[in-house]
């Protein structure tokens, strides 16, 4: 997964080396976020999680995932061919993220929640680690993505090598298309999904935007300088560190006392942190980091139990398909969220953009509070 924001933690070198603008530069992401959608949505469509080997469609895609960044790192010096490989990226993760939360659905029936918890941590880890790598000031930008290329190489082969489908898995199901539409006519699946999509509102924008919103804190404040190293490292803790332990707990947490339950309770946080992070913004770096830590914490933490709900809910036989479509829809939206966050900071400021994200978890917070019920009525 550290290729997802490979080009994202590097923006700044891209944008004087390449010449282009603030908002060329979020296409780069945008253009991962669209490629995966697309091909989450081929798969789902095609069944493809449900009617191949799990452990060799994430190897695959890791090995093209890593040599679509390689690529950029090694030959690539413009803008618009980097934006066609990134969505390369994109289609790639697709067959990674949603079919490794298969995989893991495969070895676990109670403990569910923590086992998808701790997927969820390892694609939060990963996603974090361009911005780690891309503090230290003597690596160029190449690479940086020449690092992320080579962890996702190894990724593939630990997929392909050591990984296989657990006792739980399923002969693979008939072609069944239109599977799709059930998750959204079905009361169960149809809140799981809204849910998911309110954490997805928030997510990725907080991710893309979390070290720009860091060095205008700081700049704003002028008692610490926003160092390309400061900024790097405040940004890893923020999304990994802090990221790793909300899904761990989330994950733990959701399986003793109910996975809807929990996610609702993660989402209420993270909606008032997106408030808090408005109100501290310009301030002390010691009181911004406390707030961002625990955002960053909370922002996750649901996601592990959201596919889990989803995996409870749905035909077992097609929850590979199930997973692929909720992640395909959501990462959808994030494509909105992400090109609009610098939109707003340029009109209204920081604050009124992470201000604008609490409306995700808030609604998504319901919507869990309702499933909640509903699996708990008595039957």
């Amino acid at each position: 997964m550290s290729c997802w924001f490979s080009a994202s933690a590097v923006v700044p070198a891209l944008r004087v080396d390449w010449g282009i603008t603030a908002g060329q530069a979020t296409l780069l992401t945008v253009a991962v976020q669209l490629g995966f959608v697309t091909g989450a949505v081929t798969s789902a469509a095609l069944n493809v999680s449900d009617l191949f080997p799990a452990h060799a469609v994430v190897a695959v895609s890791a090995l093209v995932a890593s040599a679509s960044t390689a690529v950029i790192a090694l030959t690539v010096d413009s803008l618009a061919p980097a934006l066609l490989l990134r969505f390369v990226t994109g289609m790639a993760l697709a067959g990674v993220y949603p079919t490794g939360l298969k995989l893991m659905t495969s070895w676990f029936d109670r403990g569910r929640g923590l086992a998808l918890g701790v997927l969820v941590a390892a694609l939060t880890l990963g996603s974090a680690l361009p911005q780690l790598v891309s503090s230290f000031a003597a690596l160029p930008w190449r690479g940086v993505l020449v690092v992320s290329a080579l962890l996702s190489l190894t990724g593939a082969i630990v997929a392909w090598l050591l990984v296989r489908p657990g006792p739980l898995a399923r002969p693979a199901p008939p072609l069944h298309p239109r599977y799709v539409l059930t998750l959204f006519t079905e009361r169960g699946p149809l809140l799981a999904n809204l849910g998911y999509f309110g954490h997805m509102w928030e997510l990725y924008a907080m991710w893309t935007w979390t070290p720009a919103y860091l060095a205008a804190s700081l700049a704003e404040d002028g008692s610490v300088e926003g160092s390309r190293t400061v900024v790097g490292l405040a940004a890893f803790t923020v999304i990994g560190v802090a990221g790793v332990v909300g899904c761990l707990g989330g994950g733990l947490l959701g399986d003793r006392l109910g996975r809807a339950r929990v996610a609702g309770w993660a989402m209420r946080v993270s909606a008032a942190c997106c408030l808090l992070a408005a109100l501290v913004f310009g301030q002390s770096p010691w009181l911004v980091l406390p707030v961002l830590l625990l955002w960053g914490a909370s922002v996750i933490a649901d996601s592990g139990l959201f596919s889990s709900c989803v995996a409870d809910v749905a035909d077992p036989r097609y929850v590979g398909t199930a997973l692929t479509t909720q992640t395909a829809v959501g990462f959808l939206l994030t494509v909105a969220t992400i090109n609009a966050v610098p939109y707003v900071v340029e009109v209204a400021g920081w604050p009124a953009a992470t201000a604008l994200l609490a409306i995700g978890p808030v609604a998504g917070a319901v919507a869990m509070a309702k499933l909640h019920r509903l699996l708990t009525e008595p039957a």
